[in-house]
């Protein structure tokens, strides 16, 4: 049985910006679960017994090689992916990266490229959820 697939799968994304106020994005390789070649806030797959927050410190650990801290969490989306028959809930977190860590691919099979981008010039194409959560952002900025 394969979470997303098979049943619902819950998953983790961690949205970080940089001082100059750049979004932190991936893109999606061969190996990913969903989306391949799409751009999108990092993360991943929650692990049973685990805490959202204890899932998104390890994935970005395991796959960036680099140490976050939580600052906020959105509310959880529903990420329907219609041509690949999956459905996943995640919930993203504003997140910064510790200081002095810089990122890199540890996971190359499943991130072809990371990046930083201006909101006025992401890359496309975007994830679905990626998509979903810069709207829950723009929109807790306007209010």
């Amino acid at each position: 049985m394969k979470p997303g697939i098979d049943y619902i799968g819950v998953a983790v994304g961690a949205m970080i910006f940089n001082g100059k106020r750049e979004l932190f994005l991936t893109k999606r390789g061969k190996k990913a679960t969903n989306e391949r070649g799409c751009w999108e806030v990092p993360g991943g797959k929650v692990n049973f017994g685990e805490t959202l927050q204890e899932a998104i410190k390890r994935e970005m650990k395991e796959e960036y090689g680099v140490d976050i801290e939580v600052i906020e969490q959105l509310p959880a989306a529903d990420h329907l992916i219609p041509d690949e028959k999956q459905h996943w809930v995640p919930t993203t977190f504003l997140a910064k990266i510790k200081k002095g860590q810089k990122p890199k691919i540890m996971e190359p099979q499943k991130c072809d490229a990371i990046g930083w981008f201006t909101l006025d010039k992401l890359p496309q194409p975007l994830s679905i959820i990626t998509k979903i959560d810069l709207e829950v952002v723009k929109k807790q900025k306007t209010k």
